[in-house]
């Protein structure tokens, strides 16, 4: 009988993770649509989301897990710092932002795996 329905708990997490991610991002959009552009309510929006991705930023930097937890405290906070150069000194550009201080780290985890 089981071997019948071992789809059953597949299908309730694609439902259920779906769900419950799905519906914000509907009601994002609705909510999104009826802001101006530049209102008080958009800008503390776009303050909040960069506000969070700066905490797991910042919580991946202080407190990390796996592989980068075996990496010293100095080269994490030195890739980011010079991977935010980088972006700034790039116009901005997200692709080359993410990808230097990406480049720094696993060249320093080469290096000190070597040394």
């Amino acid at each position: 009988m089981m071997a019948d329905n071992w789809w059953a708990p597949y299908l309730f997490i694609a439902l259920a993770g779906w769900i419950a991610t799905d519906i914000w991002r509907w009601l994002g959009v609705l909510a999104g649509n009826r802001l101006k552009e530049g209102s008080e309510t958009l800008n503390w929006v776009r303050a909040v989301a960069t506000a969070l991705v700066m905490a797991v930023t910042a919580k991946l930097i202080v407190f990390p897990t796996g592989t980068l937890a075996d990496t010293p405290m100095w080269l994490r906070i030195g890739a980011a710092l010079i991977g935010f150069v980088v972006f700034l000194a790039s116009g901005q550009k997200v692709f080359i932002g993410v990808a230097a201080p990406l480049l720094i780290l696993a060249m320093g985890m080469g290096y000190l795996m070597y040394y």
